[in-house]
């Protein structure tokens, strides 16, 4: 058994559904030594422990300290989960057809996401 990690950055976007499959299998190569195995990627940046620090107990929906939408973007984030597994098959992800790996962002304004990319498997 393996394991590769490293981490990259995302270009800044504002709100919306980017296809990243590209990127990650351009920020992470390694992918592509290793004959079966699971890519782990972690959005470092919206880490569910950030929904409810101490400061913000009994304010989650009212708290606007980086921008009125900053918490209805952490409460988004915690539902649709910080975290993806992918399976790797000989040095692909074993994605469907119409599969791909996806960044949601939920801020308005532009925003850099760093994230951490993880490989477990046995290589070719």
């Amino acid at each position: 058994m393996s394991f590769s990690q490293k981490q990259f950055t995302l270009p800044a976007k504002s709100r919306g559904s980017y296809l990243i499959t590209d990127t990650v299998m351009e920020k992470v190569p390694e992918i592509k030594d290793y004959k079966v195995g699971v890519l782990q990627l972690h959005d470092m940046s919206d880490a569910l422990d950030r929904i409810a620090p101490e400061d913000r107990k009994g304010n989650l929906y009212r708290h606007s300290a980086e921008g009125l939408d900053d918490m209805p973007a952490h409460i988004k984030s915690a539902l649709v989960g910080a975290s993806v597994s992918i399976p790797i098959t000989n040095g692909r992800l074993n994605t469907g057809t119409w599969q791909g790996v996806w960044f949601l962002e939920f801020r308005a304004s532009k925003h850099q996401r760093k994230v951490v990319a993880t490989i477990m498997g046995e290589k070719a």
